[in-house]
């Protein structure tokens, strides 16, 4: 109706940001997906960089320092170092913007939904580390032992959505999980144990840190800017703590408040008061650049909109896009660049830290998640999800041996004194997440392609069952 009246086209597009809702899972899988592909992009690009002419300077231009701070107080740290302590402290926040939203309300916050793919990962975590373990059972290279324990849910789930409707939501919706757990035991992991000689002073200013932000939590504070201030703080503090300055993104993701500063029973109410005010000042004069009140309602509006919205999930969306699209693309470029020998290819494989971090990932991966979960059904401690089976689950565990990004953020961790293990490390991850992605995408296409044909009857027959759609039930899809 709006796109006939006359004057009135311009409207049409804008429009479309109001009528384009998506649930909160399928954001994460659009943009886990799309940043799955730039990753593959960026990595590829890392390693013909790092094998043409240009290996040289590309190490020389990661190695230059870059100074910031006042005269008496400086950081300076190579420009590699600020990419891996300082731009992935945003991915780990957002990683633990994830995980604080999975155990509260997201597929973690049900333990009888959750428990199956918790225990999936557990298993994924604990059998890769053991085969490294058994392959490198002393010396430095026993450093490397939580390299494998890792799955790239970017790189994952980017794979799976390759596969359209072959595969059912619930499989996705199960990786997901999984993933959540993996990332959750990673960074238990780097805290632990890849962690420096420790400074006591920097520790403790950052429990004082911490202090604040559960304050400002306790407190109400709703506000975005008092915990991103204190945020950086405490990243300064970890820096000079010896602990891994990234998990300073996870703690402040933590303690960012869940629920909104509105109740949004009562701001449903007060939206409408509020679009009937607009409708009133905006009979007045329809040119809002000179009609003052018409800007400020309008402007009020927009706050009260923030503010029913909780602010780790706004923080969340407003990181998604940074985060996917920029620091891990850069990551990869920074860290993804190995020089590959194709004639002592054999060799390379065959090092104990390459051959332990590829058995680990391919096989470690399969077994513990596929044996893990099997062994969880069969005793009856959990059921599989509707219109999955064994197949798939075979599939995502093939699929979790792509352990990209964390897997070599714990190698450069663990190896940063020994470089020539680190390139063994990179070289294995690499070429497990290969092996593993191209084994459990294959797996999926000739398992599920019997599966896929009478999937269009299935969904006819749930919309006989089902009522029409009501303005009633569109509302509600709109909330959840």
């Amino acid at each position: 109706m709006k796109k006939r009246m006359k004057g009135k086209v311009h409207i049409a597009p804008w429009e479309k940001a109001f009528d384009s809702v998506l649930s909160p899972f399928e954001e994460f899988i659009h943009r886990q997906t799309t940043s799955g592909v730039l990753l593959m992009l960026c990595a590829v690009v890392a390693l013909l960089i790092a094998n043409s002419a240009f290996a040289e300077e590309y190490h020389h231009f990661l190695q230059s320092y870059l100074t910031v701070g006042l005269e008496n107080f400086q950081l300076s740290k190579s420009l590699h170092h600020w990419i891996n302590d300082g731009l992935m402290a945003i991915f780990f926040l957002v990683v633990g913007l994830e995980l604080k939203r999975e155990l509260l309300v997201g597929e973690l916050a049900n333990f009888k939904q959750a428990i199956l793919p918790i225990i999936a990962a557990v298993g994924g975590m604990l059998v890769p580390a053991l085969i490294y373990v058994m392959i490198n059972p002393e010396g430095h290279a026993l450093k490397g032992w939580g390299i494998p324990m890792a799955t790239d849910i970017a790189f994952a789930l980017g794979a799976l959505a390759l596969l359209g409707n072959r595969i059912p939501q619930s499989l996705l919706m199960f990786l997901v999980a999984l993933a959540i757990v993996d990332d959750l035991g990673a960074v238990m992991v780097i805290a632990l144990f890849y962690t420096e000689q420790l400074n006591y002073v920097a520790l403790m200013l950052a429990g004082i840190f911490v202090f604040v932000l559960i304050c400002l939590n306790l407190g109400g504070v709703r506000r975005l800017q008092p915990y991103l201030l204190v945020g950086v703080l405490l990243w300064i503090a970890m820096l000079k703590s010896g602990v891994h300055a990234t998990l300073a993104g996870v703690l402040l993701a933590f303690t960012i408040p869940m629920k909104p500063k509105y109740d949004p029973k009562r701001f449903l109410s007060v939206i409408n008061q509020s679009v009937s005010q607009i409708k009133a000042v905006f009979k007045q004069n329809e040119n809002i650049l000179v009609n003052d009140a018409l800007r400020s309602r309008v402007r009020a509006l927009g706050d009260g909109v923030f503010l029913v919205q909780a602010p780790a999930q706004v923080l969340e969306n407003r990181l998604h896009l940074p985060s996917a699209y920029l620091v891990i693309p850069i990551f990869a470029l920074a860290n993804a660049g190995i020089p590959i020998e194709f004639a002592n290819l054999g060799d390379v494989v065959m090092n104990p830290v390459s051959l332990g971090i590829g058995l680990g990932l391919v096989l470690g991966k399969l077994i513990g998640i596929a044996g893990f979960t099997w062994v969880a059904v069969k005793m009856g401690v959990s059921s599989l999800p509707k219109g999955l089976n064994f197949n798939h689950i075979i599939g995502v565990a093939f699929m979790g041996g792509i352990g990209f990004t964390m897997s070599i953020f714990i190698a450069e961790l663990g190896f940063a004194a020994y470089p020539q293990d680190l390139l063994m490390a990179k070289t294995g991850i690499l070429l497990a997440s290969l092996v593993s992605g191209l084994t459990g995408f294959a797996w999926l296409v000739m398992m599920t392609k019997n599966e896929a044909a009478p999937e269009p009857e299935k969904e006819e027959a749930v919309s006989d069952e089902t009522p029409p759609a009501t303005p009633e039930g569109s509302e509600l899809s709109v909330q959840k």
